[in-house]
């Protein structure tokens, strides 16, 4: 083991590599209940959901810790599962047409892994809209939570006003919202899913959680419930455009910034790159054949780093953890169903994507204010594609009209141009 990993080469060992793998895997134990949730709400099965999670975990997990031998962590991201839910609701299709996208998409990230586009992609996209499209995706997940909630409610007024904050499942929300922030702010390792869990506990004395057992047998996956074919009939090419470019750029920045903490980083490049983005579109791949939306690397894998994880071997252990999340699916279908235990974590991680505002040059207008058409319109249209659309089309045309049209990438330009025309003839619902 010590052979495979380089533990010693990478000054660490099996301990401390099982200690962080289990302090990433409760910092991110939440998706295993706030996906389901989310999906579910989209009419994807419960349990299929929740198997397809696992495993999408599992594979990328496994993957990045056996061929990449990296400590980062993957499972099906937040945000896109938000997406996902937005796309089947407004747009009218089922839930297999959308897996049928993001299948599409994980392909299309696979063959990008091997070729210089991908980096090209990545170095072309301007820092000021990854960071609005990221930001922008914050605040939608942050209104889902709100949403599921009640804390937020239709209006006829203004179209979105304050729900009934005496209604008890507003009340546990706020209460579980404030219990995890505290738990945050106290650097508690895993305040998530500490808080998750706080929450449930009052739910279940307070008379709102009930459930029979905890732990049983495993539910049966299910296997390739998607309908590829629905895609190319609905012309859902922005869609699948929109999972591919937040989960690449999403999941190379993540990459980067846990290399860069952890010390992987080789004169501004990271080592194995192409190892750890395969095991992400793989990750996504597989998920979509088992039934959950794209995958990432997550953020929360700097928590196992802080706890010393330098090797695989951290990954491998998420991974392990991941599979015995499996036998607890009454406990975790019954808290899933309660909104006030899922919006908590929904509002906060929000907050984390909004992070990267502070790195937009706010003075620079033609740099500016795309990135604020994109964070206005993915809250307000329900769509992180027309978010991504609007963000494309309004940077080149700024850049061009102020004398800057050099400095964009033609990529931004051709990528301008077809989403004008999709807006225009094939819009977004």
């Amino acid at each position: 083991m010590d052979n495979f990993f380089k533990l010693k080469q990478n000054n660490t060992n099996i301990r401390t590599e099982m200690t962080a793998g289990i302090t990433t895997f409760l910092t991110m134990a939440y998706i295993v209940v706030v996906n389901p949730a989310i999906l579910y709400g989209a009419g994807v099965p419960f349990e299929q959901v929740f198997m397809a999670t696992v495993i999408s975990a599992v594979v990328g997990c496994l993957l990045m810790g056996l061929f990449a031998n990296y400590p980062i962590a993957i499972a099906p991201g937040m945000g896109l599962n938000a997406y996902f839910a937005s796309v089947v609701a407004t747009q009218g299709l089922s839930y297999q047409v959308v897996f049928g996208a993001v299948f599409l998409a994980g392909i299309l990230f696979i063959l990008l892994s091997f070729t210089k586009l991908r980096e090209t992609l990545i170095f072309a996209i301007p820092a000021s809209l990854k960071y609005g499209i990221t930001s922008g995706i914050g605040l939608f997940i942050a209104f889902v939570g709100l949403r599921n909630a009640g804390i937020v409610v239709p209006d006829e007024a203004n179209i979105v006003g304050l729900g009934d904050i005496t209604d008890p499942i507003i009340i546990l929300t706020v209460v579980g919202l404030f219990i995890t922030l505290i738990l945050y702010v106290s650097k508690v390792q895993g305040a998530l899913f500490f808080g998750m869990a706080a929450t449930g506990i009052i739910a279940f004395f307070t008379g709102q959680l009930q459930f029979e057992g905890v732990v049983a047998a495993p539910p049966a996956p299910v296997f390739l419930d998607m309908d590829i074919a629905g895609v190319f009939s609905n012309g859902l090419f922005t869609v699948v455009f929109a999972f591919l470019l937040v989960t690449l750029f999403d999941t190379t920045g993540t990459m980067i910034g846990v290399a860069e903490q952890a010390g992987f980083m080789k004169d501004g490049k990271m080592p194995r790159a192409k190892e750890a983005l395969l095991s992400d579109a793989t990750a996504t791949t597989v998920g979509s054949m088992f039934g959950t939306s794209p995958s990432t690397a997550y953020i929360e894998s700097s928590s196992g780093v802080a706890a010393g994880g330098r090797t695989g071997l951290t990954s491998l252990t998420v991974a392990v953890l991941f599979i015995v999340s499996i036998f607890f699916t009454p406990i975790i279908q019954v808290i899933a169903g309660i909104p006030a235990i899922t919006s908590p974590v929904l509002i906060i991680v929000g907050c984390f994507m909004m992070e990267g505002l502070a790195r937009i040059n706010w003075k620079a207008f033609e740099e500016a204010f795309p990135a604020f058409a994109v964070i206005l319109a993915m809250p307000f249209t329900s769509s992180i594609a027309t978010g991504i659309a609007i963000g494309f089309i309004t940077y080149p045309l700024l850049k061009l009209v102020s004398g800057k049209g050099k400095d964009v990438h033609w990529i931004i330009y051709v990528f301008g141009f077809i989403f004008l025309i999709q807006m225009i003839f094939f819009p977004m619902h």
